[in-house]
């Protein structure tokens, strides 16, 4: 039986990058040793460090002025390290989630934090409007994608400070305009590697201006001075990213990507909307086309279960809803296919027929 992998993550990466990424565990680029084994600082490794911070300018357009770096530690890590460089006496943050409220949390160990809206009230089931940013502020930090509760912010903000995005699950799914942000970070293991490294893209110019002596390994510039060579990175997660930015390249790019969640997402979207037995449960503007939620309809809540088995005999990966909001999250990152898709939605569809 063919199975379809709806995981939020670590989730479904395309095929080839996993089959050319196991081929250098076994012998990476005829050196006669695995990909896990060599040095980070062999001279063949260098250039897949190179190519793989190239391939993000290229993807995404970043202007003259911004680094890329990639380190350890997962978006978790950056919840600190990103107030530790750049929050200087207050920050605003954009409370859409779990993961903004742990960025909030970690950021108030540095500074003053103003929380300038929050959907808490409603299950994080929308994104905030008109909200107004502060102007004392250091920066203003957004989510834009929330994986649990399936909202995300689509388009880029105008503000009138510096801003700073955790894109950990929809990077590289749309175009982005990476001159509005200061910094844009986000674990990989969603739409960009396996698991095991994060991405970071950071003006150099707003870099060394916080007013502490920052520890070495979580002052940026350490790794933009060193290339992200400062201590041993991880190698393997990195030349998956490699894999998979040359994939976005050969797919057509992020505009590609872009188009491709469109249509899955609308697909699934207006089955949810169709079925009698499911609903939506975040506002329609606000739907994530990354990571899809929805449950049963109140009248047929028994079924939950039900329908869980039913889908998981046919195949169905990573459907379950997270324990902390329940029903089930269809997450569709980049290298989800339509196929996979359009089975989920005749799944539905079967189980309708049923009850």
């Amino acid at each position: 039986m063919k199975k379809y992998n709806f995981n939020a993550g670590p989730s479904m990466l395309p095929r080839e990058v996993i089959e050319n990424t196991a081929k250098q565990m076994l012998d990476f680029n005829g050196s006669g040793l695995s990909l896990m084994e060599i040095s980070h600082r062999a001279k063949d490794f260098q250039p897949v460090m190179d190519e793989a911070m190239a391939l993000v300018k290229e993807l995404l357009d970043v202007p003259e002025g911004y680094s890329v770096i990639f380190l350890g530690g997962g978006a978790s890590l950056q919840f600190c390290q990103v107030p530790c460089n750049f929050l200087i006496k207050k920050a605003a943050y954009l409370n859409t989630g779990v993961w903004a409220k742990k960025a909030m949390k970690e950021a108030k160990h540095f500074g003053e934090v103003v929380e300038v809206a929050s959907s808490a009230e409603a299950t994080y089931s929308y994104i905030p409007k008109g909200w107004q940013c502060p102007t004392d502020v250091d920066y203003l930090h957004i989510t834009t994608n929330n994986t649990i509760y399936g909202t995300e912010i689509r388009k880029d903000l105008d503000v009138p400070v510096r801003l700073i995005a955790d894109m950990s699950s929809d990077i590289f799914s749309r175009p982005v305009d990476v001159s509005k942000y200061d910094c844009i970070y986000g674990g990989a293991q969603k739409n960009l590697a396996m698991a095991g490294v994060t991405i970071i893209i950071v003006k150099d110019d707003c870099l060394g201006r916080a007013p502490r002596e920052i520890p070495t390994m979580l002052d940026y510039r350490t790794h933009v001075e060193k290339g992200s060579m400062f201590n041993t990175p991880p190698v393997v997660p990195i030349y998956s990213a490699l894999e998979t930015l040359r994939w976005i390249k050969r797919e057509g790019g992020v505009e590609a990507m872009n188009r491709r969640a469109v249509e899955r997402g609308r697909m699934l979207y207006d089955e949810i909307d169709r079925n009698r037995l499911f609903r939506g449960t975040v506002a329609v503007e606000d739907r994530s086309l990354m990571n899809i939620c929805f449950v049963m309809n109140d009248e047929y809540a028994e079924l939950e279960k039900p329908f869980m088995e039913f889908a998981t005999e046919r195949g169905m990966v990573g459907i379950k809803g997270h324990r902390s909001v329940g029903g089930f999250r269809a997450s569709c990152y980049n290298a989800q296919t339509i196929e996979g898709v359009k089975a989920l939605v005749a799944c539905m569809q079967e189980f309708e027929a049923k009850h």
